[in-house]
């Protein structure tokens, strides 16, 4: 018992989870910052719907405006660098609250960068991507 008392597993769980994902979304990034024709054909690709079965009724959701595209992606790259410095700044909070004891900012931030990944991933490529623009019709 005074072993979980004073390490504190939960918050030390906390710490880990967000810094982990800080590293991911950080590495996600810059990928796509430092590859970024590659990711661009990606994006464009999925956007314009043209490696899909073509289905005539889902066709009219394919977005196929190159500046729009390249918008988009950019909004992609400017989301994922807003994420991984909140979930850095979260890390930070977290490892320093762990030891003082002060561990709202830390939840705070934390829960924030978390739900942005949630929102890029789960909201962002699965939902609109991979459903809305069906993504996963494609080969490629």
């Amino acid at each position: 018992m005074a072993i979980t008392t004073r390490l504190r597993p939960v918050p030390l769980a906390a710490t880990a989870l967000t810094g982990v994902t800080a590293l991911y979304m950080t590495l996600v990034a810059v990928g796509n910052i430092v590859d970024f024709g590659t990711n661009r054909e990606f994006v464009r690709h999925m956007l314009a719907m043209d490696t899909t079965f073509r289905d005539e009724d889902l066709m009219g959701r394919a977005i196929e405006s190159r500046a729009v595209q390249d918008a988009a992606y950019v909004a992609i790259i400017g989301w994922e660098v807003a994420t991984a410095l909140v979930l850095l700044w979260a890390t930070a909070l977290w490892a320093v609250g762990v030891r003082r004891g002060a561990l709202e900012r830390a939840r705070w931030a934390g829960t924030v960068g978390l739900l942005m990944v949630l929102l890029l991933f789960g909201g962002g490529f699965m939902a609109i991507g991979g459903e809305w623009l069906a993504m996963w019709q494609s080969a490629d």
